[in-house]
C-alpha cells in the first residue's frame, strides 16, 4: 500500500490534453465511437485490457492524461447534443403554436 495526501506526476512527453478544444481537433462521431467498441471492447485511444496484461499496468501519469482527453472530449459530445436537444425543443415549441393555431380556427 501507498499512502499519500497529494501526488504530483511528471512526464517527459506529456501532451496535456486540453488540444480537443481547438477547431481543428477530429472529434470522432459518435456513432464511430460505437462501432470501434463493438469491435474493440474498449474506447479509442485507451489501452485495452489485453495491453495493460501485457505491460504489466499502465503509468499513472500517462492514464490520467487519457482520462482527461476522455472526459473533455465527453464535454463535447454534451455541448453539441445539448445544442441539439434545444433544436429540437425549438422544433416542438413551433409545431405546438402551429397546432395551437389549427385547433382554434
Amino acid at each position: 500500500h501507498v499512502f499519500a495526501r497529494d501526488i504530483k506526476v511528471t512526464l517527459d512527453q506529456f501532451q496535456h490534453p486540453d488540444f480537443v478544444f481547438e477547431k481543428n481537433y477530429d472529434l470522432r462521431s459518435l456513432e464511430d465511437v460505437e462501432t470501434f467498441i463493438s469491435l474493440n471492447k474498449h474506447l479509442p485511444g485507451v489501452p485495452s485490457a489485453e495491453e495493460v496484461e501485457r505491460e504489466k499496468g499502465v503509468t499513472l501519469g500517462k492514464m490520467s492524461e487519457i482520462q482527461l482527453q476522455k472526459i473533455e472530449e465527453l464535454t463535447l459530445y454534451i455541448i453539441d447534443l445539448n445544442k441539439k436537444l434545444e433544436e429540437l425543443k425549438k422544433t416542438v415549441d413551433i409545431q405546438k403554436t402551429q397546432i395551437d393555431e389549427l385547433q382554434n380556427k
